[in-house]
Order: C-alpha cells, then sequence, then structure tokens
C-alpha cells in the first residue's frame, strides 16, 4: 500500500509511521505539497480546509492508495487564542475522513504576536529560542511541559482516521457479501 504523506515536516511524518506501522507492506512518500490556505490558518475551518487540501493534492500527486494531511493551525474565541490541529485521510475512490485533535489556549503574548501576521512556529522559535519547535516537540509540547507532543497528538488525529477508513471499509465488505447473497 502507497501512502502519500502531504508534509516532510519531521513531527507530522513520525505520526503518520507510527500510526500506520501494524499495517503490512507500506510505503510512505513525503511530500511537499501546497494547503491552498494561509501559512499561519486562523480558524477551524481553515485548518481543516489545509488538512484536506495537503491529503486530495498528495493523494493525486503520487497516485497512491492513501493520501494523508495534517495541519495546525489557531482560532479565536472569546479574545483567547487556541491550537486547533486538523488531520484528513483521502483514500483512492476519493473518500474524505475528517478529524480533529487537542485544543489548548496561547498564552497573549502569542495570540499578539499571531495578530500581528507571524506564523506560530515562527513565534514559538523565538518565545522558546529553539529551532524548529514545529518540527519537533511543537507548540502542544512547550504548552503541556512535553506531556503531549506535536507528533503524539497527530498520531492521535491519525488514529482517529485510520479507524474511520476501516470501519467503513469493513461496512463496504458487509454490504457487498449481502448482496451476494
Amino acid at each position: 500500500m502507497k501512502i502519500a504523506i502531504g508534509t516532510t515536516n519531521r513531527a507530522k511524518v513520525d505520526a503518520v509511521k507510527n500510526a500506520f506501522r501494524h499495517f503490512p507492506s507500506v510505503e510512505f512518500i513525503e511530500l511537499n505539497v501546497p494547503s491552498e490556505v494561509s501559512e499561519q490558518p486562523f480558524s477551524d475551518e481553515e485548518t481543516l480546509q489545509g488538512a484536506m487540501n495537503r491529503a486530495k493534492n498528495a493523494l493525486v500527486k503520487e497516485q497512491a492508495h492513501i493520501g494523508i494531511g495534517l495541519e495546525g493551525g489557531v482560532f479565536e474565541s472569546d479574545e483567547i487564542c487556541y491550537l486547533c490541529n486538523w488531520g484528513a485521510l483521502v483514500d483512492h475512490n476519493f473518500n474524505v475522513y475528517v478529524a480533529g485533535g487537542a485544543r489548548i489556549p496561547l498564552p497573549s503574548e502569542i495570540y499578539e504576536a499571531l495578530k500581528k501576521g507571524k506564523e506560530l512556529g515562527e513565534i514559538m522559535d523565538t518565545y522558546t529560542n529553539q529551532d524548529d519547535v514545529r518540527q519537533n516537540e511543537g507548540a502542544i509540547g512547550i504548552f503541556t511541559n512535553g506531556m503531549v507532543t506535536r507528533s503524539q497528538m497527530f498520531q492521535h488525529i491519525l488514529h482517529m482516521l485510520i479507524g474511520q477508513w476501516e470501519y467503513q471499509n469493513k461496512k463496504n465488505q458487509t454490504l457487498k457479501a449481502q448482496e451476494r447473497v
């Protein structure tokens, strides 16, 4: 089975590979495909759309069995900015499965920098005085004191995606078997 991953981000790629580790004969292709949304998605809707676009673009580009898209973003509610994350799995029949992940409030200084047009990854590197936070523990890892890393958060989303996809495949097989009777 060929799985096209719509990113080269290490935290996201690791999440995909870990989530599919029990599947036999899987070939992973990491692709830098466009999300077709803002560099810094600023709503649940935009973040979800970015994940779906990445999954579809990866699937089509590689003519894979499955395309995976993972997108991190933020959203505002009652003057508070929250971290949000979405994932999408698109199969070779163009069935789309989506799932969302953790939501935690971000510190006000992070929110202020986001409102000025900066991207969360860039802000987090400055805030933590580290390089490539988004490729490693991510903002979720920093603000949960390492209890949940970016890769773990996306792996949780992937388990929900894979579960939905497997459920639908099982349901379709049952329906086909019933039609033959």
